[in-house]
């Protein structure tokens, strides 16, 4: 007797309280479409603030999958669909995942936003690596032009973009500076890429981002927060400064300092990942330094901890936690 597939669903829009598992019934790929039986799925924060209908897209209705971070073997391929083998292993790419999520044994996707696992690593650290970098590859590789001379400031550097964000701009030779409300944190931040870390929430944030940079002040900011430090750090800018907001950790979205802003003469620039991934050119660019970096062994995988499918909720727990540990969540599906 063959086993049932089972999926995790968001009923409302409440957080955890609003998950269900429940059973159902595969479909087969449309055009253009490939189906892959799940091997693991990434937790994001992103995806919180979507199942407390806090994000920056809802879903067209409800019950509805959550994540857009897997891995997996193609098991059906859709009409029209080329360069994807049948029985490979494939990892998803970051895409407005509305009503396809991953969040089951099996998930239908646009062949657009597959790309090939890389070898030589497991399959729940192929799973692991796609959102991190390449949400930070964009901001600080491509639109900051991270290399030597360049300061960039990471909020919220222990979070797995803002540590990928540290690493890229190590490669890259740029001047790293990581925000941590913790002292604990501080040699895992330089570990990764950090040339310098400020602990606290904001407070005499300025003054040290002046004496790390002798003066100059942040050319970047790749920041997760929010409001909480925009109008501490904007008083630390380099002329024609760059600000990328991707999240709001502290659930408050950013009000600008202008003043600091003219002063600077800088660009505030609200960034989504998925607006890059849906660019071709601007796609296989970020493909390109992962697969290279990982090769080059530049970066790695970075997997604190895995669940199994049934844990799902204990995992979001897990994660909102406090943790001394660092790096990407996982849930292990099927056998």
């Amino acid at each position: 007797m063959s086993k049932a597939n089972r999926e995790w669903v968001i009923t409302e829009y409440s957080g955890l309280s609003g998950l269900q598992l429940r059973e159902y019934t595969p479909e087969n790929p449309g055009p253009g479409e490939v189906r892959l039986k799940v091997e693991a799925f990434a937790l994001n924060w992103g995806d919180m603030d979507l199942m407390q209908g806090r994000y920056s897209f809802n879903f067209s209705q409800l019950p509805a999958r959550i994540g857009c971070e897997a891995v997996g073997v193609v098991d059906q391929i859709g009409e029209g669909v080329v360069g994807i083998a049948l029985g490979e292993r494939y990892c998803t790419l970051p895409y407005f995942y509305d009503m396809k999520g991953v969040s089951g044994d099996t998930v239908l996707i646009d062949a657009r936003y597959l790309t090939k696992a890389p070898t030589g690593i497991s399959a729940i650290e192929a799973g692991s690596i796609w959102m991190q970098f390449m949400t930070a590859y964009y901001p600080i590789a491509e639109l900051a032009r991270a290399a030597p001379g360049v300061n960039i400031l990471v909020t919220a550097a222990t979070s797995t973009a803002g540590y990928s964000a540290l690493e890229i701009g190590r490669i890259k030779g740029a001047t790293m500076i990581g925000t941590s409300r913790f002292e604990h944190n501080r040699e895992y931040l330089m570990q990764g890429g950090a040339s310098h870390v400020y602990i606290g929430e904001g407070e005499n944030l300025p003054e040290a981002l002046k004496e790390f940079t002798d003066g100059v002040g942040v050319h970047a900011v790749f920041d997760s927060i929010g409001a909480g430090m925009i109008a501490q750090y904007a008083k630390a800018l380099a002329k024609d400064a760059q600000l990328f907001t991707y999240g709001t950790l502290d659930e408050k979205l950013p009000e600008l300092p202008m003043m600091e802003l003219y002063q600077a003469n800088a660009t505030f620039k609200p960034y989504s990942l998925f607006n890059y991934i849906e660019n071709a050119e601007w796609k296989q660019k970020g493909l390109d330094f992962v697969y290279g970096a990982l090769a080059s062994g530049q970066i790695q995988p970075n997997v604190d901890r895995v669940f199994e499918m049934e844990d799902f909720q204990e995992a979001w727990t897990y994660l909102r936690s406090p943790r001394t540990s660092h790096g990407k969540v996982m849930i292990r599906v099927g056998e």
